[in-house]
Parts: C-alpha cells; structure tokens; sequence
C-alpha cells in the first residue's frame, strides 16, 4: 500500500472517531441539561394528555346518544310532515278572509225589549232586557257562518261575480248572519216586553217562521240589508246572486215579504 493512502485512511478513521465523540458528548450534555425542569415539562404533557382523552371519551358518549337519537328524530320528522300535509289540506279550503263576528249584535238584538228607544239598528229600536230571555227552540242556535274559499268563488261564472272579492262576500255574510240573529232574538222575545213599533213586526215574523219553508231555518227579511258591509246596491245584489248559487243562501217571497234563508252549503 502506498504510504500516503495509509495516512489518508487513518486520517478519515481518525476525524470518524472524533465525530462520533463529539456526538456522545453532545448526547449526554443533553440528557443532563436542566433535570429538574424537565421533569414538571413532562409531568404537564401528561396532565394534557389526560385530559385531551376525557374530552374524547365524552365526544364518544355524546356521539353515542345522538346515534341513538337518529330513529326518534325520524319517527318526529315523518310525523311533523303529516301533520304539514293535513294543515296544508285545511288551509285550501279555508277563506283567506273570515270577518269576525260582530259581538254586539247579540246585545243589539236582545236589547231590543227595553221600553227606552235609542239608536236604530238593523230596524229594530236598541233596548234592554229586563228578563232573561226564554230557552232557544230547536233549529234556534246561533246562526250559520259558511264562509266561501278561494276555489268556490273562483268556480263561479265571470259574468255573476263581476269584480266581487273574497272579502266581500265572506263580510256579506257575517253581516247575514247578524240580521238572522236579530230576526231570531225578536222572535223569542215575551210579547209583553216589546215596545208598539216592534210588536207588528214579531207578529210578522212569527206568521213567517211558522210556514212550511221557513220553519227550521235562520232567515231574515231583505229589508233588514242596511249594511255594514252588505247593501242593497249593484255590489250587494251580486253579492246575493254568488251565494245563491253556491248554495249559501236561498229566497222566498211570504205576502210582501222577500224572506232569505241561510243554509248549509252542501
């Protein structure tokens, strides 16, 4: 062997060992740097530790019950789409407007027996019971209010219905069934405790309710149409001839009497 690669071989055996060396005592520096220090650094990782895995167990029991929350929350959202559908079948048939009953036609009608006149309304003079007024006859209930909806009135012939709203004939009869409620509470009124101008008109109506046609059924005069809302105008009698032909109202003529009648749309 040539002497100089002897002495380039043990030049690179020698920097080996000296690196080698080098990083042993590099190692061990390392090891015995800062003890105690070390120490509470891995005590703190451990407490992290800890508690990173009872932040996982909890995810995992959350996840579990809300696994088993998965049929019930399908059971309660099949459900609320039925209950949906049923709703969105009532809302079609249900008016977009439904006027609300006027509440002092019941008070303006049974008030109609005090022996003071005040104001007028609907025909009869405003009085005050003294009595209780007598248990209502059958077919005397409180007067039907068949509201029409949105498709009835659309089925109705252009030319009948001319530019009538829904909202009018739906107010039109509220209104009707406050005249049939008046009709009805001067009809159950004691004789005695009528003033003079209503005493012919009671014997009117009771000459009416007694025929064959009318018997049964809420009914009241066409002259009692004083409004709010239905009058005796082109828009009233239009009004009159849409109900008429959805089965709402029906008319007869008793002596001089035009008598209309509320009836349950079939």
């Amino acid at each position: 062997m040539d002497i100089k690669d002897a002495g380039s071989s043990l030049d690179s055996l020698v920097s080996s060992f000296n690196t080698r060396i080098s990083e042993i005592q590099q190692l061990v520096v390392a090891r015995n740097m800062y003890p105690a220090s070390s120490v509470s650094d891995l005590s703190a990782i451990d407490s992290a530790l800890k508690v990173l895995e009872l932040q996982l167990h909890k995810i995992k029991v959350r996840m579990h019950e809300e696994t088993e929350a998965i049929p019930k929350v399908k059971k309660l959202i099949e459900a609320s789409l039925q209950q949906q559908k049923k709703l969105q079948n009532l809302s079609s048939v249900v008016p977009s407007y439904v006027p609300d009953r006027v509440i002092k036609t019941t008070d303006n009608a049974t008030t109609c027996l005090h022996p003071e006149p005040s104001v007028e309304d609907l025909g009869f003079v405003s009085l005050k019971l003294e009595q209780p007024a007598p248990k209502e006859k059958k077919g005397r209930a409180s007067p039907p209010l068949f509201y029409v909806n949105a498709d009835e009135l659309n089925a109705v012939p252009p030319y009948m219905k001319q530019r009538i709203t829904l909202e009018k004939v739906n107010a039109a009869i509220d209104d009707m069934a406050t005249y049939a409620e008046g009709t009805s509470q001067l009809l159950r009124a004691p004789r005695k405790k009528l003033t003079e101008n209503l005493v012919e008109r009671a014997m009117e109506l009771r000459d009416i309710v007694a025929t064959e046609a009318v018997k049964g059924k809420h009914f009241f005069l066409e002259t009692d149409i004083k409004g709010p809302s239905l009058k005796l105008d082109n828009t009233g009698k239009a009004i009159l001839t849409v109900l008429r032909h959805l089965g709402r109202i029906s008319e007869t003529r008793i002596g001089h009497h035009r008598v209309i009648l509320l009836l349950r749309p079939h």
